[in-house]
């Protein structure tokens, strides 16, 4: 056969391989199958994907080099490095991307990254709730209450908050610049007498009529632009009637602590703040959609970009692998094409919660097929039928991301939609993909 058109055969079995995603996209989309016969076959997928780079790829590549006089140890060395930069590179890609929107293609991933993206989100408000002694005497592990109950307010140089007199709203914290205590009780903006105290990041005031039910007992004024959290006495009120820890913890606090009196006495800051941190480790309903929307917002080309990074290291292997008719990566085919169904089905119910139309889904998921023909005419082109050290370790990194592949996104989708029984099918899968390999070396 002419190079052009082994060229052309190579790239046809990139697009062969990589069509099962219209397919599964089709299924997500318009033929809701039960999740866990889906899952069953991405385990399946993933075991056969295994037992090829095991074989295909670790194995022969070190068999070569053996050959080519490296010994055992170097060898797997060799290979290993490969594998090892294959992993890091497609990781280190693929987290960037999520972070782009990239995560929404799969509930699993989109998980990992709303929970990072939740504590990141609290963590500066749970160091400044960290510093308030007075708010270290509630439970830090119900800071997930609380949170959502914080509002922000901003103070321009010179504003009063509130009076002395003043019914009690609210407790407040400052966040940044600072504020004075007044024992003014005029109605002038401006007062003559100094502050009693002047109170900075990390400070609460406001909670003794809070506590209380009494008025205000001190005026309070920005001495500079400042910004401040806010706790509605409604809010609060429904927290500690909704917990009776957090009553508890409420009416162990003195009704007469006055708000001058903010020592940095109580629970140990850094201990409340890691415990406070600890306890954001689940999504509910209305935080999963709110972020869904808003990771998928724009996020198109990421998701092409992940879908394409998913593609291309299996498919540069099939091409390279392929020298004549009869000398094909059917292991790696046939985990990629079985994969490539639950996958696209998967993701398509996700793009499909954060918004998108089925046109935009099938636009995405068609990318997958250009860079399968694309990745496995590449194969063919600059690796096939070498053994040069380049190209052994060209397909050793290339292996090593398709690793990182099945374990970052294939398995963890499948226990997500299948649950621990999707372990029997992940071992047919090895054990199928074996045989293959086998039977066509002991031909």
């Amino acid at each position: 056969m002419s190079f052009p058109y082994e060229l052309a055969i190579a790239a046809a079995l990139g697009l062969g391989t990589t069509s099962s995603s219209l397919l599964g996209a089709a299924i997500g989309l318009y033929f809701p199958f039960s999740k866990r016969p889906l899952a069953c076959l991405l385990a399946f997928a993933a075991g056969a994907l295994i037992s090829a780079l095991a074989i295909e790829l670790a194995y022969e590549g070190a068999l070569s080099l053996h050959q080519q006089g490296f010994d055992a140890r170097s060898a797997w060395m060799f290979v290993s490095t490969g594998f090892g930069a294959g992993a890091a590179i497609y990781y280190s890609a693929s987290l960037a991307l999520e972070k782009k929107g990239a995560a929404v293609r799969y509930v699993t991933q989109f998980r990992e990254y709303a929970l990072a993206r939740k504590q990141a989100d609290a963590r500066e408000r749970i160091q400044l709730l960290a510093k308030s002694d007075l708010l270290r005497h509630l439970p830090a592990e119900q800071i997930e209450q609380i949170l959502p109950r914080i509002r922000e307010l901003q103070l321009k140089a010179g504003d009063i908050l509130f009076r002395a007199g003043d019914a009690g709203d609210a407790l407040y914290i400052v966040a940044r610049g600072t504020v004075e205590v007044l024992t003014d009780t005029t109605t002038e903006s401006k007062t003559a007498a100094g502050p009693i105290a002047v109170l900075g990041a990390g400070h609460t005031f406001g909670e003794m009529s809070l506590l209380s039910g009494g008025p205000r007992t001190a005026t309070i004024r920005a001495a500079e632009d400042s910004g401040l959290l806010k706790i509605g006495r409604e809010d609060f009120e429904e927290l500690v009637a909704a917990d009776g820890e957090l009553a508890r913890a409420v009416k162990r606090i003195s009704h007469q602590r006055a708000i001058s009196n903010l020592s940095a006495g109580g629970t140990d800051a850094a201990l409340w703040a890691k415990v406070a941190s600890g306890s954001l480790d689940h999504l509910n309903r209305r935080e999963t959609g709110k972020m869904l929307v808003e990771a998928a917002s724009g996020a198109g080309m990421a998701i092409v970009f992940g879908n394409i990074l998913d593609t291309i290291p299996g498919c540069l292997v099939i091409g390279a692998k392929f020298t004549a008719i009869g000398n094909l990566s059917l292991t790696l085919m046939l985990g990629m094409f079985l994969g490539g169904i639950p996958e696209a089905a998967a993701s398509a119910s996700m793009l499909t919660k954060a918004g998108y139309r089925p046109a935009v889904i099938f636009g995405l998921w068609s990318t997958v097929l250009i860079a399968g023909v694309v990745a496995a005419a590449a194969g063919k082109a600059f690796i096939a039928g070498s053994d040069a050290l380049p190209a052994i370790f060209a397909q050793a990194v290339a292996g090593g991301a398709v690793l990182a592949l099945v374990a970052h996104a294939m398995i963890p989708v499948a226990l997500e939609e299948g649950g621990s029984l999707v372990v029997l099918p992940t071992v047919g899968g090895f054990l199928f993909a074996l045989y293959l390999a086998l039977a066509e070396s002991f031909v």
